[in-house]
């Protein structure tokens, strides 16, 4: 795969981010009560979300699948192409969704949200790694 160092260079910034969340927060939803914290926490949510798009991208170009009409739709090109499951898929342009409204319109983030994120969601985040992991390393066929 052409774009291999590529992909494990950006699943590297991802899990980066994801421990920096981790020593952040602790995995507790009350330190997003502390702004700093909450800073954080969004900034890096938003850079490995970046990343995973990046990685669809990287991906759909590789394949030369259909390209995508929005972050989102990238997401579900990689489940038609059996390089993601379904439910990753929807996961993740969930995820993306949440990006688009940190990025712009950061003032209207509720804390419930973060919260639940933080607790429920960065597993999402992994699958969707584990997964792109497995199929740019196990052989194809």
């Amino acid at each position: 795969m052409k774009n291999k160092d590529a992909i494990l260079g950006k699943i590297s910034n991802i899990r980066n981010c994801l421990d920096s969340i981790q020593r952040a927060t602790n995995l507790s939803p009350d330190s997003l009560i502390d702004q700093f914290t909450q800073d954080v926490f969004v900034l890096n949510l938003e850079r490995a979300t970046q990343a995973s798009i990046d990685i669809a991208n990287l991906m759909i170009a590789q394949g030369g699948f259909e390209l995508p009409r929005s972050y989102r739709h990238a997401f579900g090109i990689l489940a038609d192409n059996l390089i993601i499951s379904v439910g990753i898929a929807e996961k993740m342009k969930r995820m993306a969704g949440f990006r688009n409204i940190a990025i712009h319109n950061y003032a209207q983030l509720d804390l419930k949200i973060l919260q639940s994120i933080l607790t429920k969601n960065l597993i999402d985040i992994e699958d969707y790694i584990v997964a792109i992991h497995q199929h740019i390393v196990l052989p194809q066929g």
